[in-house]
């Protein structure tokens, strides 16, 4: 009996607009993956091996689905062009629009950053919530299939050309096959396409890993107040393991409130636990947050964040017919926020290649694995420019050179934290750095303030300590919350580090 999978001929004449297109992958890759390539296919088949949730609620296989997760200007500039108004939507699910740097609190080793209005900007939200969304757009579309309960063991073809997919579970096809023009893996993180491209043949795939043993842990809680600013405190280097935390605002009045540890020192694994690794932090603002929060669930740690990067670009003889995206390529320290916004622009650039190429998805092969691979080069170069100082760091050492640039990334960090809303050098470097952060500016933003900080005679704000160092140690000052802020938390709330000893 012929599975209605595999009545389709992939030798046979083709226009634009026909063909089948397999995901591996029902995520936040796949489904966007989806929605860019039934633009070009006659049809496009999304296999899950999960289930999927109906509604924006966990769903098996995605642990980092109970942390937080933030979509960085370019990733949601990008979401916009392939899905218009899909942020709108977010935005009416209660996902939270954060003004880069008046909405983020971040204490740097500097001190605190100032609040001088938006050089950019980020959404705070759950990746429940993020990936409903999604999914309803996508189930719209005619063109598009979701296919949850099956696994997919393998890729069928050779050396030259994917044909298709061996796959099992619910509903699989008899002989476990089933064929098509272009084969897409989003499978992210557990991605196994090195070894099925070595089954088919191809060499070993190079890889690329920095491992700076992070482990971070997440408590959800009912915010005390529904408008308040994310909080985001940051290692001070030189102390030994690093200890770190950050409050996310989500929809639905929730913080999620995580705390993250470099090896050598344990994150929490549960709520007695929590509290005392927050009140640890080099500042006590959200141990307080918490002390005024009710928790909504247990402490949940995720370790998986070794930055990682496949090099499917030096592989001589990519198949026709086969792509990878998203964190099935590259994938970086989630502490930086950047998994979901590479992705996006990544798809954004298989996009632009179509259009650019005729619209045949079964032509891509090594061409395009280039371009995603382009596009994950700023957050990789973000991620492990820091990484790689973490002490014990596996994978890789620091460089004289990556030295250096830490050294001129540190003074800008100290220029940037005496910005004062003048439209000073420490305005531009503050502005520039965040713009960095956010994927939406690159390196050539900071020429200017650069110059600006390190040439004598343009003000104070250009001339930073010749070796400014990390804070002092004890807690620094007052972070920059306003009285209504601080109001806002209610009557109850007082704040230790204004209490006097």
């Amino acid at each position: 009996m012929t599975h209605p999978y595999n009545n389709h001929r992939t030798d046979a004449p083709r226009t634009a607009g026909q063909g089948r297109v397999v995901v591996i992958g029902a995520g936040f890759a796949g489904l966007l993956a989806a929605t860019v390539l039934s633009r070009h296919a006659a049809e496009v088949v999304v296999l899950e091996r999960d289930r999927l949730p109906d509604g924006p609620r966990p769903r098996s296989g995605l642990p980092q689905a109970h942390h937080g997760h933030l979509l960085m200007a370019a990733g949601a500039a990008a979401l916009d062009d392939l899905l218009p108004g899909l942020t709108d939507s977010l935005a009416a699910a209660g996902a939270r629009r954060l003004a880069m740097p008046d909405d983020v609190l971040t204490l740097t080793p500097h001190g605190w950053l100032p609040r001088t209005g938006e050089a950019s900007h980020g959404w705070s939200l759950s990746r429940d919530l993020l990936d409903w969304t999604l999914r309803r757009r996508v189930a719209a579309d005619a063109a598009i299939r979701l296919r949850p309960g099956l696994r997919v063991d393998g890729l069928r073809g050779d050396g030259h050309r994917v044909t298709g997919v061996q796959v099992r579970g619910h509903g699989a096809p008899d002989g476990g096959t089933i064929r098509a023009d272009l084969v897409v893996d989003a499978t992210g993180r557990g991605s196994r396409a090195a070894h099925w491209l070595t089954a088919l043949g191809l060499p070993q795939v190079a890889e690329e890993t920095v491992d700076s043993g992070l482990v971070y842990a997440t408590l959800p809680v009912r915010a005390p107040v529904a408008d308040f600013p994310a909080v985001a405190i940051q290692p001070v280097p030189g102390t030994g393991p690093g200890r770190a935390g950050v409050v996310f605002p989500i929809e639905d009045g929730q913080w999620l409130v995580t705390l993250s540890a470099t090896r050598g020192r344990a994150a929490p694994a549960d709520l007695a636990e929590f509290r005392a690794f927050a009140r640890g932090l080099p500042h006590p603002v959200i141990a307080d947050l918490l002390a005024a929060a009710r928790p909504l669930g247990e402490v949940r740690r995720f370790g998986n964040t070794a930055d990682r990067r496949l090099r499917y670009d030096r592989l001589r003889g990519w198949p026709r017919g086969f792509v990878v995206v998203g964190d099935a390529v590259a994938r970086t320290n989630p502490a930086y926020g950047h998994g979901m916004s590479v992705a996006a622009t990544g798809l954004q650039s298989l996009a632009r290649l179509l259009e650019r190429d005729g619209a045949d998805p079964g032509t891509l092969g090594g061409e395009a694995q280039r371009a995603l691979l382009r596009s994950t080069r700023a957050a990789w170069t973000l991620a492990t420019a820091q990484d790689i100082h973490v002490p014990d760091v596996r994978g890789a050492l620091p460089t004289r050179a990556d030295r250096l640039s830490a050294r001129l990334a540190d003074r800008l960090l100290a220029t940037a934290a005496r910005a004062d809303g003048g439209g000073g050098a420490a305005d531009g470097v503050l502005a520039a750095l965040i713009r960095l952060g956010t994927l939406e500016g690159g390196p050539g933003e900071l020429a200017g303030p650069l110059l600006r900080t390190l040439l004598p005679g343009r003000g104070p704000a250009a001339r930073p300590p010749r070796h400014p160092g990390p804070a002092p140690a004890g807690p620094p000052g007052e972070p920059p919350l306003t009285e209504r802020e601080l109001c806002s938390l209610g009557p109850g709330f007082r704040p230790s580090w204004r209490l006097v000893s």
